[in-house]
């Protein structure tokens, strides 16, 4: 069946009015604004679907971010308030305590790596609970199925829009919203390593969402990778195993 993407849009925004009628009325919606296909979908969704005046971009970049310009072009775009916090101070100051605390050759390199994207999270909660807000999630279908994502980072969130849709049908939402290109097909980067998305993940989204949809995947070998990584990253997914008491 062909993607709809104006129906899956208009049910999206419906489907945010529902949820903030239910869960905040009057509140805000927070974006983590990267510039990004996901974070600008959604921006655009919550403005439809709240008004601008309802819509706060966070950006949040670790020093200098060479693309930023992009960010701040989607939030003048979209008409809505913004912030931004520079989480290099936080960062450096958490390191430093690792260090001292564990010794560098103990940090390893993923905890570099997530550090980051649990700081930006930390941030828009904070803004969120001082702005009267809740925090939109950002994450698509394709990346949570091989665990793109940083738990209690960019995996976190109030609501989420997208957690359904494929890399392209977001795309397809973002072009019915009618988003300038510019932020519906840039590239996808996390801004903290030089290597994109699909060059760390070592296939392309296209081959991951037809995977995904159809269940065909002609090299087996990425098939074996997509299994593999969609596997030992599903408690990504799961609220925490919690021990279940029951007294007596």
């Amino acid at each position: 069946m062909a993607f709809d993407a104006l129906k899956v849009k208009n049910d999206i925004v419906k489907w945010i009015q529902d949820w903030f009628s239910d869960n905040g009325p009057g509140c805000n919606a927070i974006v983590a604004v990267s510039g990004g296909k996901d974070s600008s979908v959604v921006a655009a969704l919550c403005v439809e679907a709240l008004g601008a005046d309802r819509v706060i971009g966070v950006l949040l970049p670790k020093g200098v971010q060479h693309d930023i310009d992009v960010s701040q072009a989607l939030v003048s775009h979209l008409g809505i308030r913004s912030f931004t916090l520079n989480i290099q101070d936080a960062y450096d100051g958490v390191i430093s305590q690792l260090n001292e605390a564990l010794g560098s050759e103990n940090i390893k390199d993923q905890t570099l790596t997530n550090l980051p994207a649990r700081l930006r999270m930390a941030a828009v909660y904070a803004v969120s609970q001082s702005m009267n807000g809740r925090v939109a999630n950002t994450c698509n279908l394709s990346e949570d199925w091989v665990g793109y994502s940083t738990r209690y980072g960019d995996n976190a969130g109030d609501f989420s829009p997208l957690s359904y849709l494929t890399v392209n049908e977001v795309k397809a939402v973002g072009r019915v919203l009618g988003l300038p290109s510019e932020f519906v097909d840039k590239t996808p980067i996390d801004g903290l390593q030089p290597l994109t998305d699909e060059q760390k993940l070592g296939f392309t989204y296209d081959t991951l969402d037809r995977y995904i949809r159809e269940g065909i995947c002609e090299d087996p070998a990425v098939k074996e990778r997509i299994d593999h990584l969609h596997r030992i990253n599903l408690f990504k997914l799961s609220y925490m195993p919690c021990f279940k008491y029951t007294p007596e």
